[in-house]
């Protein structure tokens, strides 16, 4: 017996009601899709890529090419995911707590660390006034605090895109501390021209802030615990980013607060490890061309280089003394952009150095472009 289509001969609709249905949708979906959406986000998120690919025409024609000379391989059997669309798809979030551990593996989960200051921040019942906290555990070392027994130590905090270090922070102040420093802090949809001046410097009890000294962060994932590619690939990926800062007079390590130059520190799971590598780089707005304008003691202002968001280009070897530092306020430049790659490998480091740190231009964003924000063009993936 043959299966009944859902429509009797009364109810079924003619072809002029068919015709008219149709239309009716089309002119409906149109609507719908020129019809702008709202949202809570002041920068809205952006379907095409937010950073200009690398272009042979300017960059070179070598500029897409892999580094011919490099030292490093990754072990054989290191496979990722290959497949799957990457750009758009990470979690947008308004600040970035980096939690300093001096360490570059931790428990699966980093907020189930008993006394630990990222598990006093999973547990807190202040939230940030500003938007979603990412929050990692980062092998920053941990500041030398002989008095204080380990699990009443306190710890170092660098709070991003403010580019700011937070000293002295324990699980008992982490509510004095999402109140106090990271609400009011700079988030990655905010321009870079608001008038919140950050209060860095300040020593309010039990607190010390200071500006990050560097121009650049490289952020990496090293979590074994979460995926051994992690573990493989990032200290594999730093000695490699090294070889290529070194000449240029940009490499800091763990303990060098030079002005300017580029730190790269570990940090904990960001999600994507199917992905490895995933490399987390920040550019302060003095990076883009974009001053802040920070007040001195009496009120003037540092106004100085504005080019429109045009890239410096690439960086000559900065000289130790930092003299580029040496304008009043160059130091509390925050942060303009992130630019988050993942299926990073060796071969890829000389030109994320020479294009992503040093110039904001991504060399396979098909391929390893996940996402990111520029504060300077107003601009998230998210």
């Amino acid at each position: 017996m043959p299966r009944s289509s859902g429509f009797n001969s009364q109810s079924q609709p003619t072809v002029n009601t068919v015709k008219k249905m149709s239309l009716s949708s089309v002119l409906q979906k149109g609507k719908a899709f020129l019809t702008p959406r709202t949202s809570t986000d002041s920068i809205p998120k952006v379907t095409a890529f937010i950073f200009p690919k690398v272009d042979p025409a300017i960059d070179g024609e070598d500029c897409d090419h892999d580094c011919e000379t490099c030292e490093v391989q990754y072990p054989k059997g290191f496979k990722i995911d290959e497949e799957e669309k990457l750009y758009g798809h990470v979690n947008g979030f308004a600040t970035h707590m980096l939690v300093a551990t001096g360490k570059t593996d931790w428990v699966k989960d980093v907020s189930d660390e008993k006394g630990s200051v990222m598990e006093a921040v999973r547990d807190c019942k202040v939230e940030p006034s500003n938007g979603k906290l990412m929050l990692s555990a980062s092998n920053l070392p941990l500041p030398s605090h002989e008095p204080y027994p380990p699990q009443h130590r306190p710890t170092t905090v660098l709070l991003l895109p403010a580019f700011t270090f937070i000293d002295n922070v324990t699980p008992a102040t982490v509510p004095r501390l999402i109140n106090n420093h990271v609400s009011p802090a700079p988030t990655t949809s905010m321009p870079l021209n608001h008038s919140t001046l950050p209060s860095r410097g300040s020593r309010e009890a039990p607190f010390q802030t200071r500006p990050c000294p560097h121009k650049y962060l490289i952020l990496m994932c090293s979590q074994r615990t979460r995926d051994a590619r992690c573990g493989q690939s990032a200290p594999l990926l730093k000695r490699e980013f090294e070889r290529h800062l070194r000449p240029l007079g940009l490499y800091r390590d763990m303990y060098d607060e030079r002005p300017g130059g580029v730190g790269i520190y570990f940090i904990s799971h960001v999600g994507g490890h199917k992905f490895s590598a995933n490399v987390m780089i920040y550019r302060r707005a003095d990076a883009v061309g974009k001053r802040r304008e920070v007040p001195d003691e009496i009120g003037n202002v540092n106004g100085e280089i504005e080019d429109g968001g045009q890239e410096t280009g690439t960086e000559k070897e900065e000289d130790t003394a930092g003299e580029e530092e040496k304008a009043k306020g160059w130091e509390e430049e925050e942060g303009a952009q992130c630019i988050w790659l993942a299926r990073v490998r060796p071969e890829d480091c000389e030109g994320i150095i020479k294009y992503t740190v040093l110039q904001g231009k991504v060399v396979k964003p098909e391929r390893q472009l996940r996402g990111g924000f520029d504060r300077a063009k107003g601009l998230t993936s998210w």
